[in-house]
């Protein structure tokens, strides 16, 4: 197996972020497209973190960071290379930016009905908070 490295996305490779998301996450966003990605990569060039392994993408996850808070979105990891470490080395690299950024703590959004998503997010230490409900309002 080779060796799995963490960088930041780019601009040039959203369709295949995009293509990965569709195979890999769980679910959809009304932000999984191109003009979403791209304000997202273009705002905070570091939040969108990329597991690559001998070229190609086996891992991402979104640490973004507001000026106050931390959040974790789009933890996704390539099926066929689950249970290898990549998530939580991901996780690790979010966690490491968002110290370098001052922050206290991070919360993930996970998909109600996603249990091997919440398995991976109890794994690395998070817990569901369930005095805190997710209000939306789409803005489109």
């Amino acid at each position: 197996m080779s060796e799995m490295k963490i960088r930041n996305a780019s601009l040039d490779e959203i369709p295949a972020l995009l293509a990965f998301w569709a195979r890999a996450a769980e679910g959809t966003s009304i932000t999984d497209d191109q003009d979403g990605v791209a304000r997202l990569i273009t705002r905070d060039p570091e939040a969108l973190l990329v597991a690559e392994r001998a070229g190609a993408v086996v891992g991402t996850v979104i640490a973004g960071h507001d000026g106050w808070r931390c959040h974790l979105y789009r933890l996704a990891v390539d099926p066929d290379q689950r249970r290898q470490g990549i998530g939580a080395a991901l996780l690790a690299a979010a966690e490491a930016r968002f110290a370098a950024l001052g922050g206290r703590r991070a919360d993930a959004m996970v998909l109600d009905h996603n249990e091997l998503g919440q398995h991976a997010w109890q794994a690395a230490g998070y817990a569901a908070e369930p005095q805190w409900s997710r209000w939306v309002k789409p803005l489109k």
